[in-house]
């Protein structure tokens, strides 16, 4: 085998198993929103942190579920780019091995703060939101206590 295919196996199997963290130093620029751009994406990567933050979602079936509708080879690529950003964790699903869990680790926990702002940020400037008025309204006053008990229900 030549040097350079052990090279491309080797970095296929660092890659596969999630032993490469993201950083800004693999960004294009050292920007904090760059940053979080490039971890995040896209709109379908902030989706489906919302559907584990907030929905309780864990398989992969129930992302297919939402309002609105990815594909599953998007799906599945957003699901593997935010393992690969140690954002999310993969786990056998004790009631079928042969599916997995995901579920937010210490890091996707962090984005709560800011999927908080974004959602209070949406309910104030988009007539035709989702987000409950009692949600929204609680939002403005008791923020903190809002964030203790989505991060008691994911834990």
């Amino acid at each position: 085998m030549a040097l350079c295919d052990k090279y491309l196996q080797f970095a296929s199997y660092i890659l596969m198993h999630g032993y490469m963290t993201h950083n800004s130093q693999d960004c294009r620029s050292h920007c904090p929103i760059n940053f979080v751009l490039e971890a995040l994406g896209d709109k379908w990567t902030l989706l489906v942190v919302r559907d584990l933050m907030f929905k309780g979602k864990k398989r992969f079936g129930e992302f297919l579920q939402s309002d609105e509708k990815i594909a599953t080879n998007i799906l599945s690529s957003r699901l593997k780019q935010l393992e690969d950003n140690g954002i999310i964790t993969k786990s056998p699903d004790p009631q079928n091995g042969t599916k997995r869990l995901y579920s937010l680790t210490d890091k996707g926990r962090d984005l709560l703060p800011i999927m908080l702002e974004i959602t209070a940020w949406s309910a104030k400037h988009d007539a035709l939101t989702n987000t409950p008025s009692e949600f929204a309204a609680r939002l403005e006053t008791d923020k903190a206590a809002i964030a203790a008990e989505i991060l008691a229900a994911i834990d």
